[in-house]
């Protein structure tokens, strides 16, 4: 299986950096990765309805032309369903299972990801009701992608 993650803006922490690439050394066995960063759009002093919308369709236009046909659309969203690391080892079975060969996951930006873009996803997922930096949200993902992997495969993995 293929999983691309497309993130608004980039990981800008060392400590970030640091434990994505070491995942994505993990996962490299078990299938293609890859990260795609979009642009993102520079917030103004005061955010007001009109701006955050402006940025928000900026920034998903962007994220759509880094989709490819073919991915099933995962976005990570605080609102999105929760599972367990089991549960979600389930499901990306069962993408593989109907045939599902490539996954996309969207990582919104600062103001969070564009309402049309939501609608027009196969899923939303939350990582946590809590809120965490998006940046941070690419390392906690990669790690449950290699925790799921791991349980499909019966393999061993701190608990």
């Amino acid at each position: 299986m293929r999983f691309r993650i497309v993130a608004v803006g980039r990981a800008k922490e060392p400590f970030i950096q640091a434990g994505v690439a070491e995942y994505l050394k993990r996962l490299t066995p078990y299938g293609r990765f890859e990260i795609v960063e979009v642009a993102d759009e520079p917030l103004p002093a005061r955010l007001g309805p009109g701006e955050e919308r402006k940025i928000l369709a900026a920034e998903g236009a962007r994220i759509r032309e880094a989709l490819r046909d073919g991915d099933f659309v995962i976005c990570l969203d605080r609102q999105g369903k929760a599972m367990s690391s089991e549960e979600f080892a389930a499901f990306l079975d069962d993408l593989a299972g109907r045939g599902r060969s490539s996954v996309a996951f969207i990582i919104g930006g600062t103001v969070g990801i564009d309402l049309a873009l939501l609608k027009e996803t196969g899923q939303r997922l939350s990582l946590s009701k809590m809120t965490m930096p998006h940046q941070l949200a690419r390392l906690v993902l990669l790690e449950q992608v290699y925790r799921a992997i791991k349980i499909s495969r019966g393999e061993p993995y701190h608990r």
